[in-house]
């Protein structure tokens, strides 16, 4: 029989610990988010609808972005045991520098517009956390006060090849002049992709107010008041504004560019040259072939071609084409560090993150975006350290098994049915 007593005052002190209270509002949101997902409801409560959406959203029938994050989640890993790994190297060694994570922040246009403190915020963070910001041909701050921002660390410069060449070759002088060691030559864009939800939400640049965009502010007037008390949006590659997303990119981009843009461009940047949106086997191995300093496997977070290639499908087969020595990078559809570790295991040299960047943007400005970072660290650590590893130079493909949904017959990934 249960012996019952009255409880003891002291006895319940010990047991139960009251928790200070956060009075920061925004700390208190931020330090509640656990994961990217978290993050992203936090953006959505937060911001506009058509500016969420905006960065939320792809082109068409969403199937590109929703096939990567699915190949991600496919993912089996095979962790070693018995193999002490009480402290774990998360850096590596990337296009001649050090990053403190295998992941760097991507380029992303009209940022300010998601929240005003924008590419300053995630230059900032990405700063003090050790990894490469890319800014932009897009971005709505400038080259030099991305510098400003991030004056010790790594920029690096995403380039559209305009109709205006000389826009275009105006901006790789200037960032290389501004300091910035490498260049994405981005080549998946010769025409804006579908994007419909920005058609449906009338999104425009500069943002344009209806009854609707008005009811879907009323609850959110931090957005407004940031917005309107704050610089003017500036975009360094275009000279007139006034129309969607899309209208603005197929009046600026070239559908006419070539292998001759890139012996262009290559002889005016002095750094790193990276060819950004390959997405085939060929392509990827013409262009380690041309000495190109790097590619990134990406289809534009879904943006442009829907039902184009997954990048973490396609890494496998280009990696074992080009070697493992070369500079393969990989972006679309991370959304926690678990990716991050898959991709490296499978041979990527670097991967990088957008949405998940913008997600704490618009969740937290400048905090956000640490607490983005953070969220990424935390989650690489721990399935490093639950994989029996100490170091990324560890990680190897034996370490991930690819589930066999959206693989087309014959692929030759490694895979098992799930």
């Amino acid at each position: 029989m249960v012996t019952r007593q009255l409880p003891n005052p002291k006895e319940l002190l010990e047991l139960m610990q009251f928790k200070k209270p956060q009075l920061n509002a925004k700390k208190r949101r931020l330090d509640a988010a656990l994961t990217i997902y978290d993050l992203r409801k936090i953006a959505k409560r937060r911001t506009p609808a058509a500016a969420f959406d905006y960065t939320d959203g792809a082109a068409e029938g969403e199937l590109s972005i929703a096939r990567a994050r699915q190949a991600f989640e496919d993912v089996e890993f095979h962790p070693g045991i018995l193999k002490p790994a009480p402290t774990v190297d998360m850096s590596c060694e990337i296009l001649g520098g050090r990053s403190a994570l295998p992941f760097g922040i991507a380029p992303t246009g009209f940022t300010r517009l998601m929240q005003t403190e924008g590419e300053v915020a995630g230059a900032g963070a990405a700063g003090a956390a050790g990894i490469p910001f890319t800014l932009s041909t897009l971005g709505t701050t400038s080259i030099e006060d991305v510098k400003k921002a991030n004056p010790y660390g790594r920029n690096w410069f995403q380039l559209y090849v305009m109709r205006d060449r000389e826009i275009s070759y105006g901006l790789t002088r200037r960032a290389a002049e501004a300091g910035f060691d490498t260049l994405f030559f981005t080549v998946d864009t010769p025409v804006a992709g579908a994007r419909l939800r920005d058609k449906r939400n009338g999104f425009s640049i500069p943002p344009q107010l209806t009854l609707g965009t008005i009811v879907n502010a009323i609850p959110r007037p931090w957005w407004w008041i940031d917005f309107l008390t704050t610089p003017k949006l500036e975009f360094a590659s275009l000279s007139t504004t006034g129309g969607t997303v899309g209208e603005l990119l197929d009046a600026a981009m070239d559908p006419t560019i070539s292998y001759d843009d890139l012996e262009v461009i290559r002889g005016l940047w002095p750094g790193n040259i990276v060819i950004k949106g390959v997405q085939n086997v060929e392509d990827s191995k013409k262009l380690i072939d041309l000495g190109v300093d790097g590619i990134v496997l990406s289809n534009h977070g879904g943006r442009q071609l829907d039902r184009a290639p997954i990048p973490f499908r396609l890494l496998p087969e280009v990696v074992r084409e080009v070697g493992k020595d070369a500079t393969v990078m990989i972006d679309t559809g991370i959304m926690n560090g678990a990716d991050v570790v898959a991709s490296i295991a499978l041979g990527a040299k670097f991967t990088l993150v957008g949405r998940a960047y913008l997600y704490g943007l618009m969740a937290g400005g400048r905090q956000g975006v640490d607490r983005t970072i953070a969220i990424l660290r935390s989650e690489i650590e721990r399935t490093i350290k639950l994989l029996g590893v100490s170091s990324l130079a560890e990680l190897e493909s034996r370490h991930v098994t690819q589930l066999t949904r959206l693989v087309p017959v014959g692929h030759p990934a490694r895979a098992v049915a799930p």
